[in-house]
């Protein structure tokens, strides 16, 4: 009798792991037929249970229903999980990891699964990095990679991968790992002088000035021809405040690109900041005559004149010699009618702005043109300008 009761136990446990192991061959079943809500429930049951939650086929029928869950078009199915993808690559790995003899990594690797995962991955972090939402995308893309550069993995690597991961961790603000993505890029000569620049900016973002400028000062090494690098060491050594050095690169890039007004723009506003009017004038009119039809390089020959102006009457002021004195003053409002062609040029080309429109009264106050003083001030007041 004792062994009849072994006996049914026996069968009884036998008829339960049966059952169980149905669940989840049903769900796989389902999965298959699209009704991921039948799926859902038969792998949460066989979870539940003591024996087919450790099964590798439970785990990796998850890692499917969380992969199709993300994939369907069904907004109640992509509430099944908060993160389906990373539901679903968890779920794989541990299948693999509780299934020593290695049937479920031979069935990831025959069936391509993370070749599907990884697309999902790259679509995912796409979305994400499009709506700004970088440091999710980065995880996104970083998993891509981990997919990508395992065992288990079938297909081409996508070294664009390196790439979006770069981007999405310099957007986040994640330096140092936007350096290694880049530098990957680099080493496999992906996308040739860019991932140099990535880094640069990389480097900036971090407030290594040293480590920016020694990236752009070996690249005309590596690319000789590339005629971006000098711009982009006139514009670190702007933003350095290195004037010198700033200026020194112009003249390169002027020798090679004469016609390129910003070239002259970028030397005269680096004069102009250093007060060196009589310097800035010169490589502004030259911006000017090349492409007349420019706000910034307008304005700032006009303030250019009105500062040495300015200058001047501060000297004529010091002159005891009425008849000197008087001399003085005529030349600095010789300077200033300088400016006002420019000044006017420039509120064409920018009517709003306030900066423009003081100066420009300033310049009709000291003219004596009334009428283009009186409208002027009518509407800087109208902008609610005092």
């Amino acid at each position: 009798m004792k062994k009849f009761f072994l006996l049914i136990a026996v069968i009884s446990i036998s008829i339960g792991a049966m059952s169980q192991k149905g669940k989840v061959t049903s769900a796989l079943s389902y999965i298959d037929q699209g009704q991921l809500d039948k799926a859902k429930e038969a792998i949460d049951q066989a979870l539940l249970d003591e024996k087919s939650a450790t099964w590798p086929n439970t785990f990796f029928a998850k890692g499917k229903l969380a992969q199709a869950a993300w994939e369907s078009d069904n907004p109640k199915y992509k509430e099944f999980y908060k993160d389906a993808l990373t539901e679903a690559y968890n779920a794989y790995e541990k299948a693999i990891e509780l299934d020593p003899k290695g049937a479920i990594k031979k069935k990831i690797i025959t069936t391509m699964a993370y070749s599907s995962l990884s697309s999902d991955f790259y679509n995912q972090g796409s979305m994400l990095f499009e709506a700004k939402d970088f440091k999710n995308a980065l995880n996104s893309f970083e998993t891509q990679i981990q997919i990508c550069e395992g065992d288990r993995y079938v297909g081409a690597i996508d070294t664009g991968m390196y790439y979006n991961a770069g981007l999405a961790a310099s957007n986040s603000g994640s330096y140092d790992a936007a350096l290694k993505y880049f530098q990957k890029c680099a080493d496999m000569k992906y996308m040739g002088i860019t991932p140099y620049y990535q880094m640069y900016e990389a480097y900036l973002g971090k407030g290594d000035t040293t480590k920016a400028e020694s990236t752009l000062i070996e690249l005309p090494k590596l690319f000789p021809d590339d005629k971006t690098v000098t711009l982009q060491l006139i514009d670190l050594y702007i933003k350095s405040g290195k004037n010198a050095e700033a200026q020194k690169y112009i003249k390169i890039a002027k020798e090679a690109d004469p016609t390129n007004y910003t070239l002259y723009f970028a030397s005269g506003i680096i004069f102009l900041n250093e007060e060196n009017y009589d310097s800035a004038i010169p490589e502004l009119q030259k911006s000017i005559d090349l492409n007349p039809e420019v706000f910034d390089t307008q304005y700032g020959i006009g303030a250019a004149y009105i500062n040495k102006a300015a200058d001047m009457f501060k000297s004529a002021n010091e002159i005891m010699d009425v008849k000197k004195y008087s001399e003085a003053v005529d030349a600095a409002n010789a300077v200033y009618a300088k400016a006002l062609p420019y000044m006017e040029k420039a509120n064409q080309l920018n009517p709003e702005d306030v900066y423009t429109m003081r100066s420009l009264q300033e310049l009709y106050y000291r003219m004596k043109l009334t009428d283009k003083y009186n409208a002027i001030k009518t509407k800087l007041e109208a902008a609610g300008v005092k």
